[in-house]
């Protein structure tokens, strides 16, 4: 069977090529994709090549997929997973797997096999994914959901990776409840789903939650989203600052929590002068978590370690979720507790891709949503209804994405799914 599929030979050498598939082994399953999200991750992947730490050496020879936040339907399964897969099923995957044989123990899909990755139209499933339970059942209509699960199992990860010592040095893990929270750098894509986390969580919630950016127009966005009032009938004060509007932002920030600072801090720019206002502002016992992964490997930030020894300040750092970050994620989607539609700002099809992910940094807006079987050049959100203008498909999408309130919905999937050009 042919696939399409986006490929990478090397340094920023992204292909998108069409090629024939092997035969599925008995431990193998043979998957059509539907939607795939484009992460950061898949940037610093491309720009690094075989330097990154999940890519292998011998990618000029043998190329592998890209794309690691897909979801999609089953096509074949092999006999050893017949039992508990079936042609038709849906399916979402958490990427994040270890095994034995990969690069560093850490092979992942999207990173390191030359038939699964999320920017394609079909893939092969390895056996170790369904090994580790990473391979997922997925019975939401909208295919979309299914791939921001995984950026927002990071973000649940993240939640856990926070951790205080209240008493008696006892390591309570997780934000601290009714506690005090700071989102640095936090109305990127990734900040959004972490207010939603925080505001609609089952687990912890802050009594009060900080997001500073410095672009007026993604923090008035959030705003009108995640509304402060909305958060108030929670118990919580929500609080927008543009800190590039603020004469001198750690005073202003900390006077919101009476100058007690903050128990938990989420750094989402890996900006040294971020890094170092997180320190700034923790207070007791207080979490700085570094959630940003930088393309550096030499990146540092100086911090307060007489704070470290005297405060109790900790740090924290996560990369990625696990399988149960990825089913709670799920899990809060399926009952609406949490709507990460927010972090979506930009669609297309397969063959924007290649060109997308090389210049992911220089695109503004969130998310970049791909539906790995049309073909779409990639079109923000708010220019559908210029662009309608020339194309009635368009011009019918902008009018759905409209009546979500300017978001991404499950019937504008619907929609581009049934009438835009396949690829």
């Amino acid at each position: 069977m042919t696939t399409k599929a986006v490929r990478l030979y090397g340094k920023n050498d992204l292909r998108l090529e069409e090629f024939e598939l092997p035969e599925i082994a008995d431990d193998q399953i043979l998957v059509e994709i539907v939607s795939d999200s484009i992460c950061m991750s898949s940037y610093k992947e491309a720009a690094q090549g075989s330097d990154h730490k999940r890519v292998p050496n011998d990618i000029d020879q043998n190329p592998i997929i890209i794309g690691h936040e897909f979801c999609g339907k089953i096509i074949e399964v092999g006999s050893k997973w017949g039992d508990k897969f079936k042609k038709g099923d849906k399916f979402g995957i958490q990427p994040n797997i270890k095994w034995p044989g990969t690069m560093n123990g850490l092979g992942a899909p999207g990173y390191s096999y030359p038939y699964t990755g999320g920017s394609a139209t079909r893939v092969i499933i390895p056996n170790e994914v369904m090994i580790q339970n990473c391979l997922l059942e997925y019975h939401n209509d909208a295919f979309f959901y299914g791939s921001l699960a995984e950026p927002m199992s990071c973000i649940v990860a993240a939640f856990k990776a926070s951790y205080h010592i209240e008493d008696n040095y006892n390591f309570h893990m997780g934000i601290k409840e009714n506690g005090k929270m700071a989102i640095l750098a936090g109305v990127g894509p990734m900040g959004l789903g972490a207010i939603d986390y925080a505001l609609h969580n089952d687990d912890k919630r802050p009594s009060l939650l900080v997001v500073t950016d410095i672009d007026q127009d993604r923090l008035d966005r959030a705003a009108s989203i995640y509304r402060p009032e909305d958060a108030e009938k929670q118990g919580i004060k929500l609080v927008y600052v543009n800190t590039a509007q603020v004469q001198n932002p750690d005073e202003y920030i900390l006077s919101l929590t009476e100058n007690k600072g903050f128990d938990d801090v989420f750094v989402f720019a890996p900006v040294q002068q971020v890094v170092e206002q997180g320190d700034r502002i923790l207070g007791f016992d207080g979490c700085l978590n570094f959630f940003a992964g930088p393309t550096d490997n030499k990146f540092s930030a100086t911090l307060n370690f007489y704070n470290i020894h005297y405060l109790s300040h900790h740090i924290s750092g996560t990369s990625g979720g696990n399988t149960d970050d990825m089913l709670e994620a799920i899990r809060l989607m399926d009952k609406g507790s949490i709507n990460p539609t927010a972090m979506v700002t930009h669609i297309g099809g397969l063959n924007a891709v290649a060109e997308t992910t090389l210049n992911l940094p220089r695109i503004p807006g969130g998310k970049k949503l791909i539906y790995t079987g049309i073909k779409m050049e990639l079109t923000a959100l708010d220019e559908l209804e210029e662009k309608g203008k020339h194309d009635s498909v368009i011009a019918e999408l902008a009018i759905i994405v409209k009546r979500h309130n300017g978001l991404w919905s499950p019937e504008a999937e619907s929609y581009l799914l049934s009438h835009a050009e396949t690829i």
